[in-house]
């Protein structure tokens, strides 16, 4: 996989995620509805602290998960394909990265690419064809009222060094 120069300085995370053989479709390759589970375990990777873990993502927010204080909602979804996601047994790569913070919401942009062992965890952009582009909008609650709530500047701080370029959807006519 070829890695470009970073695009003004642009750093992307880079996710492995599993593909099952029940995330097929009867045409052999990743259906729809299972690329979006795709781009959500590896949200999920990024994003929530994982007690104990050795190696955390510099991405992951403690007050996330199950029974936390703040919850992220999912506001919006959209994902254009470039071509059949394939099942692949050593998984495929989401690269992340953060299109556009706003006072409670997150824009979570990404694209998924061929798993490449060896791979550092965080880079700049790959250039390697992209099975999909995607992004999420995220929007901060609180767990306890529902209510949005402002960004934290604790997660800003985490979040901002992998702000980049947003996903270019192309335009429909």
């Amino acid at each position: 996989m070829s890695v470009g120069a970073p695009a003004g300085g642009e750093v992307r995370l880079r996710i492995p995620v599993a593909v099952r053989w029940g995330d097929l479709d009867a045409y052999g390759h990743v259906n729809n509805a299972d690329a979006f589970r795709l781009l959500e375990e590896a949200r999920i990777e990024a994003f929530w602290a994982h007690e104990g873990r050795q190696d955390p993502w510099p991405t992951a927010l403690a007050a996330m998960g199950p029974g936390a204080p703040i919850q992220t909602l999912v506001a919006r979804q959209e994902m254009e394909y470039s071509r059949p996601m394939p099942h692949a047994r050593a998984g495929l790569l989401v690269q992340l990265w953060i299109g556009r913070l706003g006072g409670s919401s997150i824009e979570v942009c990404y694209s998924i690419h061929d798993l490449v062992p060896g791979l550092a965890r965080t880079g700049p952009p790959l250039t390697s064809p992209a099975y999909a582009v995607a992004a999420t909008t995220l929007v901060m609650v609180d767990a306890a009222t529902g209510a949005p709530i402002r960004l934290r500047p604790e997660h800003r701080a985490a979040l901002a060094p992998f702000t980049g370029t947003p996903v270019a959807f192309r335009h429909r006519r």
